[in-house]
């Protein structure tokens, strides 16, 4: 007797209404393919599990998409790959899906549901399980399992029989990252022309996202490690170069964004895969983000000639001892002369920054906007402060000053958090000022002006959305008069 082959439906909620989409800026700059989903659903499938893919975010109008698979298909499992700013909008369309689909069982997965964990199933009773960390081993055994061995998969949040909610245990085996196969790109709707990296942030296009490591060694307070907590794993160089070679190949990728938290960290395998690159090359850029700590003239100048075309690196803020309340090894004197290297290798640069962590004062910001503009970088991002319910920082937030704990709204794009000291038209007032000031100076304006012939699809990008650009800049414009 044969048995029946397991589905799933794999689902990236987009977290509002599908009709606000042409509105959101973030979207007109960035929509970055959901890498994890791509990956789980590579897994799955070659386990033996079909699994597909619906990415609300890159295709907004996607309600009926999904409730048509759901009647022609009849998925056994729906998953979901939430933050916390798109959690309720996976709620929503699962309360749908129950309806179309009584018998269908539901996981959660992602940041915020990793954080939270056991309160996910007792605030919402039609979530069945949540995946805790890392989800491709933890989502086939949750598939195949029999009932009566639930509680034995480690990873997973689940109701047992008199409806007490258990957690099993984080997964003490994590999975060999090269024993994985490539995400299924495929499987993502119109990939890769769908997806587009930030405006200004490569020079050719079709381009994409690559992951090549998991984790992060370093424990910032205001970084959410829910998902892969302290550990840090990466890809060999030659898996990655082969990654390369099939983007390459089946999707002909110009330009890769490694989505890495820190690409350089391990020397060895930056330099034999840069060798790599530079032995056999593949006709592709990339960036990456770095930490100061991990770079170096020689590796730079490597990286350049392999293809390198920028690296963010995490300013967060330019008040020492502010940055020292919320990352270890705070030396902003060692990060400007690693950002001088950086310029002298001939690589783009770009700063990204916070504003509004706990401490945060009109001095320290002042402090900021002071030291950005001595620093030769192209371009930057400052985002707005967000407690995630995984951080550090947010297990005593409500003494540091006033959180506003509003989900959908937990995006980096509004001030849910106001320091002590602080109010959030002043924070408005003074975000708004930072982000003129830097783009008037004649050297950013010049830069910008050079994507003309060095970036022109996204100068092209810049002209199609200047009606959402400028709306968003006049609803910005009234805070930042004084």
């Amino acid at each position: 007797m044969t048995s029946i082959q397991k589905k799933a439906l794999l689902l990236h909620p987009l977290g509002y209404k599908s009709a606000d989409a042409d509105k959101d800026i973030s979207r007109k700059a960035n929509i970055m393919p959901p890498l994890g989903l791509a990956s789980i659903a590579a897994y799955l499938e070659t386990n033996g599990i079909t699994a597909d893919i619906i990415d609300c975010y890159a295709n907004p109008d996607s309600d009926t998409l999904i409730k048509a698979y759901l009647l022609e298909e009849q998925p056994d499992f729906i998953g979901f790959s939430c933050t916390s700013s798109s959690f309720l909008d996976g709620v929503r369309i699962l309360t749908f899906a129950k309806q179309i689909l009584p018998k269908v069982k539901s996981v959660f997965g992602g940041p915020h549901v990793s954080a939270l964990k056991q309160a996910i199933l007792r605030g919402y009773p039609g979530i069945d399980y949540v995946c805790v960390g890392e989800g491709e081993e933890a989502l086939r055994e949750l598939m195949l399992a029999d009932a009566d061995r639930i509680g034995e998969i480690e990873g997973i949040v689940h109701r047992d029989d008199s409806g007490e909610v258990l957690f099993n245990g984080y997964r003490k085996h994590l999975l060999d990252l090269d024993a994985l196969p490539f995400p299924a790109y495929e499987k993502l709707a119109g990939y890769p022309e769908r997806y587009s990296l930030p405006i200004f942030n490569y020079p050719k296009t079709p381009n994409t996202s690559c992951i090549s490591s998991r984790g992060c060694p370093y424990a910032c307070s205001y970084c959410d490690r829910s998902v892969f907590r302290r550990s840090f794993r990466y890809n060999s160089a030659d898996y990655l170069y082969r990654h390369l070679e099939y983007l390459k190949t089946r999707f002909n990728i110009r330009h890769i964004n490694f989505y890495d938290d820190q690409f350089t960290f391990n020397r060895k395998r930056v330099e034999t895969l840069m060798d790599r690159l530079i032995a056999k090359p593949l006709a592709m850029t990339f960036n990456c983000a770095v930490r100061a700590e991990h770079i170096d003239y020689p590796l730079l100048k490597k990286m350049k000639q392999a293809g390198c075309w920028m690296i963010s690196l995490g300013i967060e803020t330019g008040d020492p001892d502010l940055l020292a309340m919320h990352r270890k090894n705070a030396d902003l004197r060692m990060l400007e002369q690693k950002i001088r290297l950086i310029k002298k290798a001939g690589i783009r640069v770009k700063g990204l920054l916070m504003m509004g962590l706990p401490g945060e004062s009109e001095s320290s910001i002042k402090k900021s906007m002071d030291y950005v503009y001595s620093l030769p970088v192209d371009d930057f991002n400052l985002a707005k402060f967000t407690p995630f319910p995984g951080a550090p920082v947010t297990r005593d937030i409500e003494t540091k000053g006033q959180f506003d704990y509003d989900l959908e709204k937990m995006d980096c794009m509004h001030f849910l958090f106001i320091p002590r000291g602080m109010t959030q038209e002043r924070l408005e007032e003074l975000f708004v000022r930072f982000y003129k000031k830097h783009f008037l100076r004649a050297k950013v304006l010049w830069g910008y002006f050079t994507m003309v012939w060095r970036s022109p699809d996204s100068w092209y990008r810049f002209i199609m959305g200047l009606p959402q650009f400028l709306s968003f800049a006049r609803n910005s414009s009234r805070y930042g008069k004084k």
